[in-house]
């Protein structure tokens, strides 16, 4: 072999390792997270980053909102504190929304790292916490400051030394001070070992910096999607809008995609104005889906790093809803966020002529417990605040069903009612599969759920709603039929609203019907094994096999 061979096996190896260490960078934050959204669901991300703030490698571990936001973290901090300023020892935190990932619950760490003092390069990660202050985690404030505790651009610690000042202002505003800055401590914890992790490699390649290797892998990743792009039409162009419920009207969001110079630019003219409500998404999070949406239809097999994103550029109206200025509430910009991959694939299918799947229930069903006793001397040491993330169904896809229950395109893990009854003051009645939820189709969207939570006795507790696909389904592609819409309401049969804080008293309960995905082809083509097999585990009733697909049952 030529030398010039070797040092590319060399550096493809070494590329391989840099991914290994960030995942026990981001296995570290699962094992030591307090928060169990982050301990159970993976809510997080973890990088490494080069001295100019270019994301080299991400974990796979994590969410796409929180990997592809942090990717643009790094610049701030450097550009925030310069070169004079980054010592050894340093960890710098922000929870900015339009600087970090998107609300004030996700926390971002930095953390520089040195080689023999020289700055080789930074690792971040990033954690949804339980609580930050404010309201709480949901819909109702109608500006960022009522939503919680901003946390500028700062240093956690100073060459080793904490801010104890920050510490106790944080530990004083919020309402689970030992789970916050737990998880705190786990963030930069977790850094730490990737930098530990990357020496050791360093060390084992004799390397003095990583900027050789960070080049080789801009130089290839870019490369590649350029490769995977190049079947585009220069100049073609495709539409999508997409209606939802909004908060307290419906709300729009349209794209447009173009093939310009070999990048695809994602055009969001024509989405909704800003909401009064905490519905809102930061620039940087329809970025992060937007990317995420594209990539996974388009460059799947490349690894996102500063390179593999570059070729996939967004811009949106200022002050409409998916690019909400400060200070705009933002809290569960999640909600319409989560919806952008869909909005996007749908113009992809007219643009490109990809077979994409059928729209999904989207956002995450995320549900903010606040758990207080109802005895006239409550003592306020037994208050809890709980956070579950549930999904409902994806949408089916050209050759398969859509998967039930499953977080598409958040991806992060369901959370066992075990862990969630273990925090606070509740029970998880039921946790099952909602027949007949998923669209119909040749291909199947996935099921919803339905969950049934009560207070404890003694307690009762206030939500936040955060809540879609109540009014407009998961729509279906190519024949397909709409997903089941979703529905909140009370044990007792109350109906309840889809967003906004609401009251579970001692003796009800809250239950949660989350909408299907919608399906893919003609219900008729469907193949009648399928549909029996689907009749046999549940997942709709004869009658609905006669009526969506005429089809009558084996004789038993």
């Amino acid at each position: 072999m030529t030398n010039k061979v070797l040092a590319n096996v060399q550096n493809q190896v070494m590329w391989n390792r840099l991914i290994s260490v960030v995942e026990e960078q981001a296995m570290t934050l699962i094992r030591t997270a307090f928060c169990p959204s982050v301990r159970e669901a993976g809510d997080l991300s973890a990088g490494v980053f080069d001295i100019h703030g270019r994301m080299m490698a991400q974990a796979v571990t994590g969410t796409p909102g929180h990997v592809n936001t942090m990717a643009e973290s790094v610049a701030h901090f450097i550009k925030e504190f310069g070169p004079e300023d980054i010592l050894e020892g340093d960890v710098y935190i922000t929870n900015d929304p339009w600087k970090g990932t998107g609300h004030l619950h996700d926390i971002t760490i930095v953390s520089p790292t040195f080689r023999h003092r020289k700055l080789i390069g930074f690792f971040a990660c990033t954690a949804h916490v339980v609580d930050i202050g404010g309201r709480g985690f949901g819909p109702d404030a109608r500006e960022l400051y009522e939503e919680g505790l901003f946390i500028p651009l700062l240093k956690l610690f100073n060459q080793g030394e904490a801010n104890t000042v920050l510490l106790s202002i944080l530990r004083n505003n919020v309402r689970e001070a030992d789970q916050v800055i737990g998880d705190i401590f786990s963030l930069s914890a977790c850094n730490e070992v990737g930098a530990r992790r990357l020496l050791d490699m360093m060390d084992e390649f004799e390397l003095s910096d990583l900027q050789g290797l960070a080049e080789f892998i801009f130089t290839n990743s870019a490369a590649a999607t350029a490769e995977c792009l190049a079947r585009l039409p220069e100049g073609a162009s495709a539409t999508n809008s997409m209606t939802l419920d909004g908060y307290d009207e419906p709300v729009t969001l349209a794209v447009t995609l173009t093939v310009e110079g070999g990048n695809i630019i994602a055009d969001f003219t024509g989405t909704s104005v800003a909401s009064k409500f905490g519905i809102n998404v930061p620039l940087i999070y329809t970025k992060a889906y937007s990317c995420y949406g594209l990539k996974c239809a388009l460059a799947p097999e490349i690894p996102n790093n500063e390179a593999s994103l570059a070729a996939f550029q967004v811009k949106a109206p200022d002050n409409c809803i998916l690019n909400a200025k400060r200070p705009a509430p933002v809290s569960v910009r999640h909600v319409l966020g989560h919806f952008v991959p869909d909005l996007v694939l749908g113009a992809l299918q007219e643009l490109a002529g990809i077979d994409v799947p059928a729209e999904g229930s989207g956002c995450l069903w995320n549900l903010h417990v606040s758990a207080r006793p109802t005895g006239p001397d409550s003592d306020a040491s037994l208050n809890a605040e709980i956070l579950m993330f549930n999904s409902g169904g994806t949408g089916a896809r050209a050759a398969f069903d859509g998967l039930s229950s499953t977080a598409f395109p958040s991806g992060v893990h369901t959370m066992p009612v075990e862990a969630s009854e273990h925090v606070g003051p509740i029970t998880i009645w039921r946790k099952e599969l909602r027949p007949g939820s998923g669209g119909a189709g040749k291909f199947r969207g996935g099921l919803g759920q339905i969950m049934e939570i009560s207070p404890n006795p003694g307690f009762e507790f206030h939500f936040n709603a955060m809540f879609d696909r109540v009014t407009y389904p998961a729509r279906g592609r190519n024949g397909g039929q709409s997903g089941a819409k979703g529905r909140v309401s009370l044990g007792d049969g109350t109906l309840l609203k889809a967003k906004g804080t609401q009251q579970v008293a001692e003796g009800n309960s809250l239950v949660l019907e989350m909408p299907g995905g919608g399906g893919h082809g003609t219900p008729s083509d469907r193949d009648p094994a399928e549909i029996q097999r689907d009749i046999d585990h549940g997942y709709i009733t004869e009658a609905d096999a006669a009526e969506l697909y005429h089809f009558t049952p084996n004789a038993r």
